[in-house]
């Protein structure tokens, strides 16, 4: 609804810039696409201002919509941060308050907030701030899975089983993992709640069990299930019960990714020829082709705002990354790499490139190293 009222009044502002109808006390923001919102981050005072300072610059910058700038910014950022608190506040070039809040908890969760509403507050999107990722890295000489902020820090290695682990799946809130991994000899899915550190095996059938995804309320995962024979779409509780064949086929399912409503998903299908991206209903059904163009399609993954897919394609000997708008139809390559994931806004996308992790501005095309230095990084997930 907030985001809809913003539209709406940014629209009519935005016909009255012409006549100059504007009422001197209403803060005026119009966007063009392309355009980026000047701020001006001033130094936030106590004794964790300059950690907090420094995160919301960061998150700001990184988020594609806002210019760093100085006394002659649109708007300007200001505030304490001190013993768990930070009180922040963003006001305009006549000094109208346009936000105004409070928020308690780490220092650098209550940054990470702060800069989320203040890219909502002056854009209308969702930020990325205080998002996770996810991934498999070598450090150790085995397949481990990682967590990380968005933005690479805080980089925690999450399993230690000295064996293969693969396509970890972080929760939409970004408290939980799902991935395979081979401790019994067998590959099972396992779950790993990120604030107990507890770890469950939810799905142990015989055979290949993989590709688990959570469903944008966490109650449900998708995952191709083996024990039938052959490579099979099924959802399981997020307990692992409750199994339920989706597909019937004697080709090969795999890469399932949610709607963002949870009533769809997309998935990598191959039968005689290259793997194409299909859709079938999250209660079963009968898949249908989606039309892409390409001869050979893996590793889809869905937008938060439900308007587009990106996925994998191979063409001369390498994989680039494309983005599929669902509506039109429309495609174009935003990148040479593997295993792309959304990002909450729907505009950034996380993939791997020669064992390295980048994210790619898919607006502006600004590409930007998140993590490197951890053997090879595969199979990146986006919280949202």
């Amino acid at each position: 609804m907030r985001r809809s009222i913003f539209n709406f009044v940014a629209a009519i502002l935005f016909c009255l810039t012409s006549v100059g109808l504007f009422a001197a006390d209403v803060p005026t923001i119009t966007i063009s696409k392309g355009d980026r919102i000047s701020v001006n981050v001033a130094d936030l005072s106590g004794s964790e201002g300059g950690t907090a300072t420094s995160i919301v610059q960061k998150d700001l910058t990184l988020s594609g919509q806002i210019n760093l700038g100085g006394a002659g910014a649109s708007f300007v950022v200001r505030g304490t941060a001190e013993n768990g608190s930070l009180q922040g506040q963003v006001v305009d070039h006549s000094g109208g308050t346009v936000l105004s809040k409070t928020y308690n908890g780490s220092a650098s969760a209550n940054a990470h907030q702060f800069a989320n509403d203040i890219i909502e507050t002056l854009t209308g999107s969702k930020g990325l701030a205080g998002s996770k990722i996810a991934f498999i890295a070598t450090r150790s000489g085995k397949k481990e899975v990682y967590v990380a902020d968005y933005d690479g820090s805080h980089v925690r290695q999450l399993t230690h089983d000295n064996t293969i682990s693969v396509h970890p799946s972080l929760s939409s809130d970004g408290q939980r993992i799902a991935y395979t991994g081979y401790q019994s000899g067998y590959a099972d899915v396992y779950v790993i709640d990120l604030a107990s550190g507890a770890r469950n095996r939810i799905v142990n059938f015989p055979g290949t069990n993989s590709g688990a995804a959570f469903s944008p309320d966490g109650g449900r995962i998708a995952l191709t299930i083996s024990k039938d024979g052959n490579p099979e779409l099924y959802t399981v509780s997020a307990g692992g019960g409750g199994a339920r064949r989706l597909t019937h086929s004697r080709g090969v399912e795999s890469g399932p990714t949610w709607s963002p409503n949870g009533d769809e998903i997309i998935y990598s299908f191959s039968n005689a020829g290259g793997p194409q991206l299909f859709r079938i209903s999250a209660s079963g059904g009968e898949g249908r082709e989606i039309a892409t163009g390409y001869s050979y399609c893996t590793e889809p993954s869905w937008s938060p705002d439900g308007k587009k897919v990106a996925f994998n394609v191979r063409a001369g000997g390498e994989f680039q990354v494309v983005v599929l708008d669902l509506a039109s139809g429309s495609k174009r390559t935003v990148g040479t790499g593997e295993d792309p994931a959304w990002g909450p806004d729907s505009r950034h996308l996380i993939f791997t490139e020669g064992g390295t992790l980048y994210m790619v501005d898919t607006v502006n095309s600004q590409k930007t190293k998140v993590l490197g230095a951890l053997g090879k990084i595969t199979e990146p997930s986006w919280s949202r």
